[in-house]
């Protein structure tokens, strides 16, 4: 039997011949992480900011300053109200491997700002989510945390880390739905040349709020969704609307033809994250609590070592069950932006709610 490193040389080899990166077609984002002394991956670095809003080759930093031409020309924009700016259009096959984005880090921005994805050329976006629940946090508190998927600075340094395949094109837009004009600063990390199969999984991003939800009907996650995919996890908010324990509800992962029962079927609120026995503020690499105080959490979990994939059909839900001397059925208020992916095209996402439904009883600074 040929060992696995002979048969990596083989595939390698054989991507060669046909003018393939190798490193692409074999888990890349591993291989380029794992081994950075590869130097011959046919992949072409490139970033988008302000300063280079194309990311084309010796196009960056152009604007004039009054230090010069070249000199923090265009570092940054004011985003008014009601600005919707396009952060990138990306033609080609590749990869986004990193978001940095740091804004005022006002709760009331955080939900404000929307943001928006698309892939290769489909008419409705694959990411629609408040920034702040994209970029790692809930309730627009933000926390200096590290994980698998974000980091997040004290002063509101944003970073996403999860990689996004394209194979004709990328685009990203920011919305201010907010009453005030805003700073916004930003860049986008990529490369060109990637091998992505067609039916490669696309990142989806799905923002979700009940405030308060309803009465022995689980949260949903993730909406029922067909095809095949993969889900990445969730960063989920709660505002406790009662006193006592709120966290005994369940995680259920419906697969492939699940009806009234799952497949996958968790413990309790804390115990899918990771944690027992009540939330604790641990933010660890795959799973945690990045913020408990006042009533508000937000917690996550990552399944990136553990994934869950499905075939046909997926719905993600969590029970709102509480503890007062016993289990008992109870309301909050829960908001989670969710991750997975899944081929295009794929369906549009649910309507995300309103900038007022968004903001309403957020944590106050």
């Amino acid at each position: 039997m040929k060992s696995l490193r002979t048969l990596l040389f083989a595939a390698a080899a054989t991507a060669v011949s046909l003018g393939i990166p190798f490193a692409a077609t074999a888990g890349d984002q591993h291989s380029l992480i794992s081994e950075p002394y590869n130097l011959d991956t046919g992949l072409e670095s490139r970033s988008i900011s302000f300063e280079n809003p194309t990311g084309e080759r010796g196009a960056g930093g152009k604007a004039a300053s009054k230090l010069g031409v070249g000199r923090k020309g265009s570092p940054s924009r004011s985003l008014k109200p009601g600005d919707v700016v396009q952060l990138c259009d990306i033609a080609g096959k590749g990869t986004i491997r990193h978001i940095w984005i740091t804004t005022a880090r006002d709760p009331q921005n955080l939900r404000s700002l929307v943001i928006r994805g698309w892939w290769d050329g489909q008419g409705h976006p694959s990411i629609e989510s408040p920034l702040g629940d994209f970029m790692g946090f809930a309730h627009g508190k933000v926390m200096a945390y590290e994980s698998a998927v974000h980091s997040v600075g004290r002063s509101a340094g944003m970073n996403l880390w999860l990689p996004m395949p394209f194979t004709k094109q990328a685009r990203f837009t920011i919305t201010n739905e907010g009453e005030k004009d805003v700073p916004f600063f930003y860049q986008i990390d990529y490369t060109l040349g990637d091998y992505h199969p067609q039916d490669t999984g696309r990142l989806h991003v799905l923002f979700r709020r009940e405030n308060p939800t309803t009465l022995k009907q689980d949260f949903e996650l993730l909406p029922a969704r067909k095809g095949k995919g993969r889900f990445i996890g969730s960063v989920m908010g709660i505002r406790a609307l009662a006193g006592n324990w709120w966290g005994e509800g369940e995680i259920k992962v419906y697969l492939d033809g699940d009806q009234e029962f799952p497949t996958i079927c968790g413990t309790g609120s804390e115990d899918y994250v990771g944690l027992s026995w009540g939330i604790q503020q641990t933010p660890f690499r795959y799973n945690g609590c990045s913020l408990d105080d006042q009533g508000f959490v937000s917690m996550y979990r990552w399944h990136l070592p553990d994934p869950i994939f499905w075939q046909k059909a997926v719905r993600i839900t969590i029970q709102q069950i509480g503890w007062k001397d016993g289990l008992y059925e109870r309301q909050d208020d829960w908001s989670a932006a969710t991750f997975w992916y899944e081929p295009i095209p794929s369906a549009p996402l649910p309507p995300m709610p309103d900038v007022k439904a968004r903001t309403t009883d957020l944590w106050k600074e």
